[in-house]
């Protein structure tokens, strides 16, 4: 009984002092096209984002309790934070969102877990009509956290609308990516492409001027492309016209649901599963949405599920159960 009892203690001991994503990977960079750790290790990282801050933020759903379970039980390696500028978000009162974000991204890095801050432009789907307001952002958040080395910055969400191609977003990028790299000289950026970061599939005109117009090379160090999908609305077309960007542009998932893509509906695995072949096999990093207990089919938790918990597996929706098996699946 001795020896089974001291056995299951270093078992225990061994979990307790498992080595976090930020221990294992350290300070992130590009090789190519692919992410990889500070050792030049490709690697592919696998998390969930919250929903907006403005309703299921800190104290309301966020808290230490799922942060725990997040990063020691679903062992995610990364969290996206969104804030939303519009619909009740940041503009309504900057300052109180700004230290909710600043206790988020702290939480994260005391876990050992990334953190990518979430510039979520939506309404209106264009990032210059916030420009001004974008710019103070991420001086003042590249400045707070760029010596944490585990902060990646998403400058605009899902550019939409309108006008809004590639070469508007990139000149909006060319005015934000040299502010962040003032404090931030080697962070992760990600940029939204075109069509809700679709790279332009979503309205038709595949945006391949992202690979024949890129970045020029001061502005492209470390820098990656955002693309979401959900899977009951984004299928073969979507992967077809997705794999022309493999290889060409570092590419990475900040948001992707089972769902439609309003974030609604019935949850398509087969479709998911098509979405993670590629995936895996080219190790394209990603996050889940959302980390909420939201009403919708994409948030997690169950709608009655509140920050105090509980949070087991009883607790969780269809999406949950399977999206945490596929953050585990390493």
């Amino acid at each position: 009984m001795k020896n089974i009892f001291f056995i299951f203690c270093c078992f225990a001991a061994l979990g307790l002092y498992a080595q976090t994503p930020f221990q294992k990977y350290g300070k992130l960079q590009l090789k190519g096209t692919q992410l990889c750790s500070s050792k030049q290790v490709p690697i592919q990282l696998k998390g969930m984002s919250t929903h907006g801050l403005q309703w299921h933020g800190w104290g309301s759903f966020l808290g230490e309790k799922n942060l725990d379970v997040l990063a020691y039980q679903w062992q995610a390696d990364i969290l996206r934070i969104a804030m939303y500028y519009d619909e009740g978000g940041y503009k309504t009162n900057p300052k109180k969102f700004t230290k909710m974000l600043d206790q988020v991204v702290e939480e994260t890095h005391k876990r050992g877990m990334y953190s990518i801050i979430d510039w979520h432009i939506l309404k209106p789907g264009d990032p210059w009509n916030r420009i001004d307001e974008a710019k103070k952002f991420f001086a003042y958040m590249s400045k707070k956290h760029s010596s944490k080395g585990t902060v990646l910055y998403e400058i605009c969400n899902e550019p939409n609308g309108k006008g809004v191609d590639w070469p508007r977003i990139k000149s909006y990028a060319e005015q934000i990516i040299p502010i962040i790299r003032k404090n931030d000289p080697d962070g992760i950026i990600l940029i939204g492409t075109p069509a809700w970061a679709s790279l332009g599939i979503s309205e038709g005109k595949v945006a391949t001027d992202i690979i024949s117009n890129g970045l020029n090379q001061k502005n492209s160090h470390n820098v990656m492309f955002s693309f979401h999908f959900y899977a009951a609305s984004h299928k073969d077309l979507y992967r077809k016209e997705f794999k022309k960007f493999l290889g060409k542009i570092p590419l990475f998932i900040t948001e992707w649901g089972s769902q439609e893509a309003s974030g609604e509906g019935r949850n398509d695995w087969q479709s998911v599963m098509e979405w993670h072949k590629i995936l895996n096999e080219y190790k394209i990093s990603w996050c889940n949405w959302n980390y909420s207990s939201g009403h919708r089919s994409s948030a997690v938790w169950k709608s009655n599920v509140s920050i105090n918990g509980p949070f087991d597996d009883s607790q969780l929706k269809e999406s949950g159960l399977k999206v945490k098996e596929l953050i585990r699946a390493k």
